[in-house]
Parts: C-alpha cells; sequence; structure tokens
C-alpha cells in the first residue's frame, strides 16, 4: 500500500512540469546566430576565362617547384588555355616523376598538385639459380636513387623473362614485390622462380625428297634432347638460333646444286605443359641443277677472263653449287688485287635453264668505285689497346677501300682469340668517294688458371697446372707458366712472346724450361734438359714467315742401365747444347687449327756449334696437303691428309756424337711401333740408337662417325711409312777401350708400315685420341705398340 501512495505522490508533483516542457517545445525560443567563419578556398577545375597570375606548386618534396613550373607549356600572363592545360598535364605524367598529377585554378592562380613517385632504395634478387644477380642488375632499368614505376617495374619482370627464355627457361616466373619505406622510398624485390628447361623436343622437316630428315637435321645447330647432351646448349630453343637454321638450311640445298630452294617455313610450337619445344621447317626443294657455260668477262686493260680462270671452283658439267660461286668471286677478286689493280668489282651473275636444269654462271670483272678508307673507329675495346687492333687490319686510313681486305682483317681479329666478337661495318664517309669502317668488338677473358690431368702413352698419368695470359694488359704480348707432373716426363716452362716487338713485324719471345724424362721402358736412361731459348721471327706475307732462335741446354744423362748398349753407356754424363736454329713456313691451309683444304711446308735447320759440346747440322722439311672430300659426300669432316717429312744430321769435326740429337722413328711419327721403337738398334742389348738421316710419310682418310656430331667423335683410316738409317758411330770409346764388348748396330733401310684405325673426342675435358694399329711391317728387333691412347684436359 505504501508503495502505490508513493507512485502516485511523485506523479501529482511531476506533471505540472511536464506541461510546461511540452509547452516550451511548441514555441522555442529564438536561436543565438552562429559566430561568423573566414571561407576556404578550394582548387576548381580551370575554367578558360581569364589570365593567369602566378602558378602555385602543392605536394612537391624533392623536385623543384621550377622544375615542375618549366615542363608547364603555360606561364603567368598567358590565358587558361584548356587545350594548352591538357598538354602541360601529359608533359607531367610523361617526365615519369610523378604518381599522380592534377591542375586546378583558384581565383587566377593555376594550382599544380603533385604525388611524386617513390625513388628506389635497392634491387634485389630472390629465388633465382640459373641466372645470378650479376648477370640480371645490368639488364634492370630499375637502379638504386631512380625513380620508381610500375611500367618501369614490368619492363624489367619482362627483360629477366627474356633472358630465362634465352637460356631455353620459358616456364620461368618473375613476380616483383614492392616494400614501401620511409621518406618516399621503396625497396623492389624479384622474386624468379626459375622452372626446368624447355628443351625442343621433336624436329620436323617437311617437304624435304632428295635428303633425309636426319641427314638434313645434321645441318642445322637446333638438336634434339638427349641425355648426352647436359653440357651443350644446342638443345634449347633459341628464336635467333632458329632463323639461322633457316638459312644453313638453304645454304645446304644451294650448296647441292638446288637453285630454286625455297623455305617456305620455320615455326617452333611450345608443348600445352610449356616443357618442351617442337620445332618445323617446310621446304620446297625445287630441280637439282648443274653448271652450264662458265664465262668470265673481264674488263680491266691488260688482263684477260682467260688470266683468271684458274681462281674458278667450278667446272661446266659440276653440280650448281652456291658456295663455290662465292668463293669464285673472291678468290678472282683477290688474284685482281695482286696484280696491282685497286679498284675492282666481281659480280656473278647466275642464269638458269629450268628447262634444262643447268645454270650458266658470268663473272664481270670490272673496275669499281674510286672509295678510300677516310677513318677506322675502334669500340668496345675496354683492354685492349687500339693498337692492336689496328695492326691486324689489311688497310690503314687513307688506302684504297677493298672488301677483301676486310675480310682478311676481320679474320685475323678473331684468330688472336682476345675477342668474343668482331664486326667491322662499312659506313658512308663525308663525301661518296670515302667509307669509314666501323668496328665494333666484344672483348673476353684471356687469362687462364689451369688445372689438368690425364694420360697419355708418351707420358703417363699426369697432372697438369698453368698460369697464362694471352693478352697481357692488353698489349698482346703471350705469357705464360706451366708445369706438367707426369710418370715418364715432366716439366716446368715459362714463356713470354710479343707478336709486334717494337711495334714492327716482328715476333720476339724467350723461354725458360726443365724438361725430366723417364725412358726406362723404351731407352735404357733417363735424360734432364734445363736452358732457355730466344726467338726473333716475321712476316713477309700473309702466308711467308721465318722464325729465329738461339738455345742454350744443359743435358744430363742418368741412371743409365748397367746392362744397356755401350754406345749408351758412353753417353753418360752431363752436355752443353749451344744451337742456332731457324723455321721457314709456307702457309696456305683455310685453317691453322681446324684444316680441311690448302698445304703447309716447313723447313728448319739447326746449327750446333757456337760454343757447348755438340758439333752438328741438322735438317727437316715438314709437308701436309689437305684435300677436302665435302662435293663427293656432302659433310665438311670427309677430307683425306697427305704428310710428308724428312730430315737428315752432319758432324761436325770437334764435337761429340750424342744419342739425344738423332732423329728417332716410332710413336707419333710412325704408328703401330713404340717410340723411337722402329730402326737401328744394338745387336746384344736390343736398345734404339737412333739415326742421322729419317724419312716419314702418312696417309689418313678423316670421316664422320655414324654418331650425333654433338658427340664430337671423328675417325680415321691411316697409313704410315718410315724409314731410319746411318745408324754407325764414327768413334766409340766404350768399344775401343774393350775388346770383350760387343758394337755391333742392327740396321736396315727397308720402310716400316703401320696402318690402322683411330678415333679422336673433343670433350670440355679435354681431347681424347685413339689409335689401334694392328698391322705392321717390322724388322727384327723392331718394338711394336698396336694401341696407343692419350688423353688431356684442363678447367
Amino acid at each position: 500500500m505504501l508503495t502505490i501512495r508513493a507512485v502516485r505522490f511523485v506523479a501529482a508533483c511531476l506533471m505540472p512540469l511536464l506541461v510546461i516542457g511540452s509547452a516550451a517545445a511548441q514555441n522555442p525560443p529564438p536561436a543565438r546566430p552562429p559566430a561568423p567563419r573566414t571561407p576556404v578556398p578550394r582548387p576548381t577545375p580551370a575554367s578558360t576565362a581569364g589570365v593567369i597570375a602566378s602558378i602555385k606548386v602543392e605536394g612537391n618534396q624533392r623536385i623543384e617547384d621550377g622544375t615542375i613550373r618549366s615542363y608547364l607549356l603555360v606561364q603567368p600572363g598567358d590565358r587558361f588555355d584548356q587545350d594548352r592545360l591538357d598538354r602541360s598535364l601529359k608533359t607531367l605524367y610523361a617526365t615519369g616523376l610523378f604518381q599522380d598529377v592534377r591542375l586546378g585554378r583558384v581565383g587566377d592562380t593555376l594550382v599544380v598538385r603533385v604525388v611524386e613517385n617513390p625513388i628506389v632504395n635497392r634491387v634485389a634478387f630472390e629465388g633465382n639459380h640459373k641466372l645470378s644477380d650479376d648477370q640480371l642488375r645490368p639488364e634492370m632499368q630499375l637502379r638504386p636513387r631512380s625513380v620508381f614505376t610500375p611500367a618501369l617495374a614490368e619492363t624489367d619482370r619482362q627483360h629477366i623473362l627474356d633472358m630465362y627464355a634465352k637460356r631455353g627457361y620459358y616456364d620461368a616466373n618473375v613476380e616483383p614485390k614492392i616494400i614501401h619505406l620511409d621518406q618516399n622510398r621503396v625497396d623492389v624485390v624479384f622474386q624468379i622462380n626459375d622452372g626446368s628447361a624447355t628443351l625442343i623436343s621433336k624436329i620436323v622437316v617437311n617437304g624435304n625428297k632428295a635428303f633425309s630428315e636426319d641427314r638434313l637435321t645434321e645441318v642445322i645447330t637446333s638438336r634434339e634432347s638427349r641425355w648426352w647432351r647436359f653440357l651443350s646448349t644446342s638443345d634449347q630453343y633459341d628464336p635467333e638460333r632458329l632463323a639461322y637454321d633457316k638459312e644453313l638450311l638453304r645454304r645446304f640445298y644451294l650448296k647441292n646444286g638446288y637453285a630454286d630452294i625455297q623455305i617456305v617455313d620455320a615455326s617452333a610450337e611450345l608443348s600445352p605443359d610449356r616443357k618442351g619445344f617442337f620445332l618445323s621447317f617446310t621446304v620446297n626443294e625445287g630441280a637439282r641443277y648443274k653448271v652450264g657455260k662458265v664465262t668470265i668477262n673481264s674488263q680491266l686493260r691488260n688482263l684477260s677472263g682467260v688470266d683468271l680462270r684458274p681462281q674458278l671452283q667450278l667446272t661446266e658439267g659440276d653440280w650448281y653449287d652456291g658456295d663455290a660461286v662465292g668463293r669464285s668471286a673472291d678468290l678472282i677478286e683477290e688474284a685482281v688485287h695482286n696484280r696491282g689493280y685497286a679498284f675492282v668489282e666481281v659480280k656473278p651473275r647466275v642464269t638458269r635453264d629450268v628447262e634444262k636444269h643447268t645454270v650458266d654462271l658470268t663473272f664481270d670483272v670490272g673496275e669499281g668505285p674510286r672509295v678510300y678508307v677516310e677513318r677506322i673507329d675502334i669500340v668496345g675495346n675496354t683492354r685492349t689497346k687500339d693498337k692492336v687492333i689496328r695492326r691486324e687490319f689489311r688497310l690503314a686510313e687513307g688506302d684504297p677501300y677493298s672488301a677483301e681486305a676486310v675480310r682478311r682483317s676481320k679474320t685475323r681479329l678473331t684468330d688472336l682469340g682476345y675477342f668474343q666478337s668482331v664486326d667491322i661495318a662499312t659506313n658512308p664517309g663525308s663525301t661518296p668517294d670515302k667509307a669509314v669502317l666501323a668496328t665494333n668488338i666484344s672483348e673476353k677473358a684471356t687469362g687462364e688458371l689451369s688445372f689438368g690431368g690425364g694420360y697419355s702413352t708418351d707420358a703417363g698419368a699426369l697432372v697438369d697446372i698453368g698460369l697464362s695470359e694471352r693478352n697481357l694488359v692488353g698489349t698482346g704480348v703471350n705469357a705464360s707458366i706451366n708445369g706438367v707432373l707426369a710418370q715418364k716426363r715432366s716439366s716446368v716452362n715459362a714463356s713470354i712472346t710479343d707478336p709486334y716487338f717494337l711495334d714492327r713485324n716482328l715476333i720476339a719471345g724467350a723461354d725458360i724450361f726443365l724438361i725430366q724424362t723417364d725412358y726406362l721402358g723404351t731407352e735404357p736412361y733417363d735424360e734432364r734438359r734445363a736452358g732457355f731459348s730466344l726467338r726473333l721471327g716475321y712476316e713477309f706475307n700473309e702466308h711467308l714467315r721465318q722464325v729465329w732462335s738461339y738455345s742454350l741446354v744443359d743435358r744430363d744423362v742418368y741412371n743409365v742401365y748397367s746392362g744397356a748398349s755401350p754406345f749408351i753407356l758412353n753417353e753418360a754424363g752431363t752436355t752443353l747444347l749451344s744451337q742456332v736454329s731457324q723455321v721457314l713456313t709456307l702457309d696456305f691451309r683455310d685453317s691453322k687449327v681446324y684444316p680441311h683444304s690448302g698445304y703447309i711446308v716447313e723447313l728448319g735447320t739447326d746449327y750446333a756449334g757456337l760454343g757447348g759440346d755438340a758439333r752438328f747440322l741438322r735438317g727437316n722439311i715438314n709437308t701436309a696437303y689437305y684435300i677436302p672430300l665435302e662435293r663427293v659426300f656432302g659433310n665438311p669432316d670427309w677430307g683425306i691428309k697427305l704428310g710428308a717429312s724428312t730430315g737428315y744430321m752432319d758432324l761436325l769435326p770437334g764435337g761429340r756424337e750424342e744419342i739425344i740429337d738423332r732423329f728417332f722413328l716410332g710413336g707419333d711419327n710412325l704408328r703401330g711401333f713404340q717410340t723411337g721403337g722402329a730402326g737401328p738398334h744394338d745387336t746384344v742389348s736390343g736398345d734404339p740408337l737412333g739415326g742421322r738421316f729419317i724419312w716419314t710419310q702418312t696417309t689418313e682418310l678423316r670421316f664422320p662417325l655414324p654418331v650425333s656430331p654433338d658427340l664430337g667423335l671423328s675417325g680415321r683410316a691411316f697409313v704410315d711409312v718410315g724409314g731410319l738409317t746411318q745408324a754407325s758411330f764414327r768413334s766409340s770409346s766404350a768399344c775401343q777401350s774393350s775388346a770383350n764388348v760387343s758394337c755391333e748396330i742392327s740396321q736396315s733401310a727397308t720402310p716400316r708400315l703401320g696402318a690402322g684405325v683411330g678415333i679422336s673426342w673433343r670433350t670440355a675435358f679435354g681431347l681424347i685420341n685413339v689409335d689401334l694399329a694392328p698391322f705392321v711391317i717390322k724388322q727384327p728387333g723392331d718394338q711394336t705398340q698396336i694401341f696407343r691412347f692419350g688423353f688431356g684436359t684442363r678447367f
């Protein structure tokens, strides 16, 4: 009850107040006016009315106001021209400095509000294994302290993918990650997944009839993926290589008489799983042509076409050969130059007879345009001095221009071995009769620290260590030091050669050496040689050179077997050799490293007698002639080598007659016999004694093996013939001192012969040579060697 009464009492008290509040809500008192505020101006889109009084820049942190104003196409005093303002906006965006740009107007003020792009703090790579950071970084456009833009990041991402594609990794993945730092800086991290190598799964040739698919795939440089190509990149797809392969196929068909050849298509298709490529070549062979008439039209005074016919590489009735046409033109041009004609031009013309399937060839020989070399520019040689490059040019500034001389210059520069690539472009000069030779080279490392090992029949197991520099401080000087530790032959040699001594046509060099040979097994003694030699040579022309040398050598014959021949026992001890030598070389080979055609003749003489103990005059002639069989078999690996050599030694009064100065037959110069194992020997002990007259002849057929050319295997069949005579000693104190000593020499002038087959394997670890000579014609006492093996490597 008390509770109800209390509620009623409170309600009665509050009722008047509620009535008053309701009335106040229906008739509120007048509101107080708000305090006045200053209006804030906001930029509005710039209108075209009025004149720009000033330009205000907002939002910039690093870039000066004046720099931003310089990009604008309007200035104070200009009208608000909408077209010029739009172009100003595009210009600011095009600088790449800004992430956002806005143009507005506050009264007569043009407001430029910008948001700057961040600055790159660093660029990093993560997950890359096939390409190192040092390989990737030079290709990047984003660099520390450069301006970052998403477009540049995408461009660098694509560059990385392209680099991986060139390595054959087409399923590589690259994702740029941006890490924002203070002061509007960013770190750019490219997260890379190398993926797996995308190799060539299949190569297909369509439309071929004259040649099998296997034969044509040997012509191109691309190869199908095989397990043994782990050291090669030929099974990795490369668009540039595909274009090169297309040209190789075209040249191959032209070379074999198909003058109408068309390579219709050369394409590559990536498999759906992105793991392999399918290469497809489509050819339209056409008919095969023979050579018809061959004519040389000479328009030069006192020079007829008949005089130039010996330079032709094709005759009537031969199958047409596009390469031979080019070679003929080059040889004709060179022959004309050699006759004193400075300006000459040889243009071959080909006339097809479709019905007879013949090609008539006409070589037009005339006076070419009178063009002189104005300048020779050289770029790319960051290390090699200019003079080292210029001295290899076969023409100088001011000389008449000659395409043949430019080709020879490029060949000489390439043969130096200093450069990764050499390109000589002929550009127009300041006047129509002048040309500029722009030489662009790419240098490569020429120093080598080498460690190696191997085995050879002559030296046994061996370990090789060497340090060499073929282009010492960019001067072209070749310096090296090399040591070989082997079971049978160990040596230490230091050498230095300057190919242009005193900047002249002089080759100067020096050698210091120590050679220790263990002959036990083939000779009953050991030998140690220590000394030095000095060399000086010069070139008469491109093909003829001569080298002179002086050698001073201390020879020690020791560890002589007690049962050895009395002639050898008499040789024990130390002798001093003071020798002057010269070698005159006539070299017309197409390559000094891997010759296929041409010949070489070497004439060498040695004179010992300027002091020392030895007194003799020794001469030798070595020749080799190479016959290519490519036109017969269609493969340049087929060829014949014919070699011959002879030597004679004449003793001079007052000197000792040393066995170690004589000629020996067997081993490298007569396969099928041990080193020194063929020829005169002691009747009792059987020890080889050498001789003063030697001759050898070798006939070798070289051919490819029926395996992939990428394996580097080649075969040969050989027949070696030789003879060694004049082994009698003019005096022998060992024979004269004791009547119980037998001093009989068994010698025969009958030729020895060794025949067999061999294999050469060019591997990444070195060259392996294996010769098997089971067929020999020998004389009593000769020591044969059916199997001969040699291996060496450097890494």
